[in-house]
């Protein structure tokens, strides 16, 4: 049987419930993430949210929560491009192809809207790492990622 799943703009009203699924996500392996308390990660969801640009996204099954976009359109030469900030699907979903519909939904909406490129970063060795490469992301052979 093949889940039917929705893809919705992230407002305000689901914040307590992607912040959830945002913790059980990154908080087990391979991050491993420690947050302070659940309060650092709402604030963190309302400053991305509070941005002009913000663009979140939320993949749900029926009332489930399945996965999360956070990010925002960004000018760049070309036009605009997407950055994704975080991605997660729900651990029980994993595995199952659902982060490959979430990211070709995702890529389908801003395209409607014009955006032309989606840029993210990674850790490097993690599954993510591949899960990207799997959907047609490329390393950039000109970039790297510096932080002071």
């Amino acid at each position: 049987m093949e889940l039917e799943v929705e893809l919705n703009s992230l407002k305000s009203d689901m914040l307590h419930e992607c912040v959830d699924l945002f913790i059980d996500t990154f908080s087990n392996e391979p991050w491993n993430d420690v947050y302070e308390s659940k309060n650092q990660v709402v604030d963190f969801f309302e400053n991305y949210m509070k941005n002009n640009y913000f663009i979140g996204y939320v993949l749900k099954t029926g009332d489930e929560l399945v996965g999360l976009s956070l990010g925002a359109k960004k000018p760049c030469l070309k036009g605009m491009e997407y950055y994704i900030d975080q991605f997660c699907v729900s651990e029980k979903f994993q595995g199952q192809g659902v982060g490959s519909i979430f990211l070709e939904l995702i890529e389908t909406d801003i395209k409607n809207q014009d955006i032309n490129t989606i840029v993210l970063t990674t850790s490097k060795g993690f599954p993510s790492e591949k899960f990207y490469i799997k959907n047609g992301f490329k390393v950039s052979d000109n970039a790297i990622l510096l932080a002071k």
